[in-house]
């Protein structure tokens, strides 16, 4: 009696162990289960949430960037349109002393923007509104309208700090001053022009003619001559306004220690950037310079001109803006808004869970069937209903197809197994018998039993043989010794090697070749496969019959062909021609029938030379089989 170790003893019992408790990862009935992680339910349902939330997420995104830059676009014209109005109402103030006729141009406005615009003094009283009476007012005004300190006349869709250049009060030019200056700069353009000079007139809201170029001054073309100060001089009406607006800053100007030396005069800036505002430049003969000086004096001259020119301008109004009786909408987060937003997010996401739930459901149960039927033992051959026409379905007919392959398979194999035991059995029964009867004396061993001993054995032999072929066929070491082969030269062999079975069979055997078509094969094998066919042949031919062997170039591949004038092969019977150990007609012999392996050997070698072996037939009109291999030029020798 043995003894065990303790690390023999250790592996027994952990075996036992193993035996007594499922694997783990395993159920107690062998199937595997699969994590929950890893199920496909979840895996939809997790992809099906996130695309859900990215889907949300964006939306949110989209409609809130969409919403703000619509919202700043329509603001940005809303402000446009506010300015146009303010602009429009700063110019009625600038050219009248008072709002008296102001209701007919503040309701035109109303009606082309769709706003509503209302006009009240500094204490609110009420000037002027596009609204029905009783319409309360915004809560706050939308800007001033007080042309004296703001213009919005220099540069559209701005407010800029200055006089409305509109406002000329004193200034205006009669008709007949204004007929002599359009002479003098007509006179003065033509005068440009003579020197090269591209000159402009602007004309001044006061009625003045200003000649202006576009480039370099009229000292650069030599045109000063041009320049004679006529055009410049103030008129009566001019003169006496500046006259009035010294009279007016000259006290301004004492108290600031600035001594205004003479009379001011007049000139205009096209640019309007003048620091007076209103673009006139107005000064003194003699330069004051830059400093506190400078400062005082400008400030002096802007406060005259507004005491001046205060009488020609309306007074100064509240602009109102609004929608009816609201005041224009903004875009707000509100809580209800925000409960609305996530509200209809949840129910999105809720839908989309819901629908990839059930969708998940449906693709999973096929696949459940489909593991259930592989996880039967294999000699049930299960197969599962195709209840779909999508790619789950497709893969059940596969399954299914799978599933008729093998069993067909196994089918052939428990054939094959019985008729390889029939084939070896014949020969062997029949070594055998006569060797007992030899043995126990019944029968002398001479020179005939002998022979048909080694007949059978032979028999046996060239059974073995196929056998072998078709084994390493299957394991792809079937060894090849390829070299340059002239068609016409195998058939020839294979022709020869039959010749004598044919005539004792009473059956011609012709062939018909190219001269020139080669091939890369060995030649052992690629008779031996020629010559199973064209045993084939010889066995299925009456007597008077024929059996022809051709070979042809056919573009880059060599064609090789048995036809026989048998009886041919029935066309349900075609598909099985070249399967192991079958036949046509079950109750021919082994000699008469052959082995059932000639065929399935032609197939394996022919594919082993990269050709293919095909077979067409009729009832009664005879067989054509065909071996189709990759053509070759012929050797550097040949013609």
């Amino acid at each position: 009696m043995s003894r065990r170790g303790p690390r023999a003893d250790r592996a027994k019992d952990a075996e036992a162990a193993g035996r007594r408790r499922p694997a783990a990862g395993r159920r107690a009935n062998g199937k595997r289960r699969i994590p929950l992680r890893k199920r496909l339910v979840v895996r939809l349902l997790f992809v099906s949430a996130l695309i859900a939330v990215c889907s949300v997420a964006a939306t949110a995104w989209l409609a809130v960037t969409t919403t703000t830059s619509a919202l700043k676009e329509e603001q940005g014209q809303d402000l446009a349109a506010d300015n146009r109005i303010l602009a429009q109402l700063s110019g009625y103030a600038a050219t009248h002393a008072d709002w008296t006729g102001v209701r007919h141009t503040l309701r035109e406005l109303a009606g082309r923007t769709g706003r509503r615009i209302a006009l009240t003094t500094p204490d609110r009283t009420l000037v002027a509104d596009s609204a029905p009476r009783g319409t309360p007012l915004p809560p706050r005004p939308a800007a001033t309208v007080d042309p004296l300190r703001t213009d919005t006349y220099t540069e559209s869709g701005t407010q800029l700090s200055g006089i409305d250049p509109r406002v000329v009060g004193p200034y205006r030019l009669p008709a007949k001053e204004r007929a002599r200056l359009d002479a003098l700069a007509t006179k003065r353009e033509r005068c440009y022009e003579r020197y090269g000079l591209q000159a402009t007139v602007v004309r001044t809201a006061s009625g003045r003619p200003v000649v202006t170029t576009a480039d370099a001054g009229p000292a650069d073309y030599g045109a000063t001559v041009c320049e004679d100060g006529r055009l410049n001089t103030p008129t009566p009406t001019e003169q006496k306004a500046l006259d009035a607006l010294s009279d007016l800053a000259r006290p301004c100007l004492h108290q600031a220690g600035v001594d205004l030396g003479g009379r001011l005069f007049l000139t205009f800036d096209p640019s309007g950037k003048d620091p007076f505002g209103g673009g006139y430049l107005v000064a003194k003969y003699v330069k004051l310079g830059t400093g506190e000086a400078a400062r005082s004096a400008q400030a002096c001259l802007r406060t005259a001109r507004r005491t001046q020119l205060e009488p020609y301008v309306a007074p100064v109004a509240e602009l109102f803006l609004g929608i009816g009786d609201q005041s224009p909408a903004r875009f707000d987060m509100s809580p209800a808004n925000k409960a609305k937003v996530v509200g209809v997010a949840g129910l999105v996401l809720a839908v989309t869970v819901a629908v990839t739930a059930v969708v998940a459901v449906r693709l999973v149960r096929p696949l459940r069937a489909l593991t259930l039927a592989a996880q039967q033992p294999p000699e049930l051959h299960v197969r599962v209903p195709v209840t779909t026409r999508d790619e789950t379905g497709i893969l059940a007919e596969a399954f299914n197809g799978l599933t008729e392959r093998r069993e067909r398979l196994e089918a052939q194999r428990k054939a094959m197994v019985s008729d390889i035991a029939h084939e070896l059995r014949s020969p062997l029964t029949n070594i055998r018998g006569w060797l007992e009867v030899v043995r126990d004396g019944v029968v002398d061993p001479d020179p005939a039993l002998l022979d048909s001993l080694h007949e059978e054995a032979l028999v046996l032999q060239r059974i073995i043989d196929d056998l072998q072929d078709l084994a390493a066929a299957d394991a792809g070491t079937l060894r090849l010794h390829r070299e340059p082969l002239r068609s016409g030269d195998l058939l020839d062999q294979v022709a020869a090697a039959h010749r004598v079975a044919a005539d004792a069979a009473g059956v011609a055997l012709r062939t018909r070749t190219d001269a020139a078509v080669w091939l890369d094969a060995d030649p052992v094998r690629m008779r031996q496969a020629v010559g199973n066919l064209v045993s084939n042949a010889l066995r299925h031919t009456p007597a008077g019959g024929t059996v022809t062997l051709a070979g042809r170039r056919d573009g880059a591949d060599v064609v090789l062909t048995v036809t026989d004038t048998g009886a041919g092969i029935a066309p349900e019977d075609l598909p099985h021609v070249f399967e192991r150990f079958w036949r046509a007609e079950k109750s021919r012999s082994r000699r008469t029938g052959g082995s059932g392996l000639g065929l399935p050997i032609v197939r394996h070698l022919v594919a082993a030379h990269g050709g293919t072996a095909e077979v067409a037939s009729e009832p009664g009109a005879g067989a054509v089989f065909t071996l189709r291999l990759p053509a070759v030029p012929p050797p550097g020798d040949e013609p």
